[in-house]
């Protein structure tokens, strides 16, 4: 094989790959899905499209996700690099969690239309370091 024909073939690999590695994150119960971060370019561009929050490089390859609120983020990190590993065998798998969804509303949490119109919380005094309340 020559290596104007492999330089053809290059791209589509690269979309191929980009592209499981994109449903095999998106797979993972601990994300919410890929982003870009400003300033932190994580794509792999491709002819008339990107692939956002996956970038294919030769010697690694960095995905940048949402990360679902509850899990220790290590965990959510092994969890990802678990479903890549075995697409990309030899090239180093680097994680950035970007951000982290909000945590689930508490049940019976005042919000929305069920909070009362104008009801302000009163502000609570602070609780000093050693947890003993000075008040008596």
């Amino acid at each position: 094989m020559t290596s104007k024909a492999a330089s053809a073939r290059a791209p589509a690999d690269v979309a191929g790959l980009a592209d499981l590695i994109a449903r095999a994150v998106t797979r993972c119960p601990s994300v919410a899905g890929l982003t870009e971060t400003p300033g932190i370019p994580v794509a792999t561009y491709l002819p008339g499209r990107t692939v956002s929050g996956v970038a294919v490089r030769a010697g690694e390859v960095e995905v940048s996700v949402v990360a679902r609120y509850g899990l220790p983020l290590p965990q959510v990190a092994a969890e990802i690099r678990q479903a890549v590993e075995p697409l990309v065998p030899g090239r180093d798998v680097d994680v950035v969690i970007a951000d982290i969804t909000s945590p689930p509303a508490r049940a019976g949490a005042k919000s929305g239309a069920g909070a009362k119109s104008g009801a302000a919380e009163r502000p609570r005094a602070p609780v000093p370091a050693d947890g003993r309340n000075e008040a008596k």
